[in-house]
């Protein structure tokens, strides 16, 4: 009994983190973020910035229509142009960006690094698709990222822990450089930051 009380206060906490703004928080940073990104050969893993209250999508939502979805809060879209002056200010150069199709992911990547491609594969599967084949593909082409590149792939919180194991707040960076081989399975963890 108290370790199903132990669990249901730690996803209690977790969903808490996730789901609001928590100054706490605020501008959490690993030692070494800023140094692995220069040296460049890194996957960035964000999660969307913050949104307007709820969990998932409306019933029924489109994807082509951002009326229909859960989308980002006034404060996820200062989160996300707060990304993106930090990248600025510490003279990142990230060569690639893509994106969930949802509008949420979408504005954050344009609003953080100004350019965005959609890429199916980190879409949500949280409800509907199908976790292991777009995990394992995802890792498949990110294996191997070579430096001076960085690549960041902005999508949603199941995708992110799907990939790594680890919970990420809205708006956070995990930074991660992926080797090669395919007996790969998760991507880890190096440094993290939210903003």
């Amino acid at each position: 009994m108290t370790k199903r009380l132990m669990n249901r206060r730690l996803f209690a906490q977790a969903t808490t983190l996730g789901l609001t703004a928590w100054p706490a928080l605020a501008f959490t940073q690993t030692p070494g973020f800023w140094t692995l990104l220069r040296e460049g050969g890194c996957v960035l893993l964000m999660r969307h910035a913050q949104t307007e209250p709820g969990a998932g999508d409306p019933p029924n939502f489109t994807l082509g229509d951002c009326s229909t979805q859960r989308n980002l809060s006034e404060a996820g879209r200062d989160q996300a142009r707060r990304v993106g002056e930090a990248f600025m200010r510490e003279q990142i150069k990230v060569q690639q960006v893509r994106s969930s199709a949802w509008c949420r992911c979408q504005d954050t990547a344009m609003l953080a690094f100004k350019k965005n491609t959609v890429w199916s594969p980190i879409n949500s599967f949280f409800g509907t698709g199908d976790r292991d084949t777009q995990t394992r593909e995802v890792i498949a082409d990110v294996q191997g990222w070579q430096r001076p590149r960085n690549l960041a792939l902005v999508t949603h919180q199941v995708n992110i822990t799907a990939l790594t194991g680890e919970f990420p707040a809205m708006g956070e960076i995990f930074l991660t450089r992926p080797a090669l081989g395919s007996s790969v399975t998760s991507l880890r963890v190096l440094a993290r930051q939210t903003f």
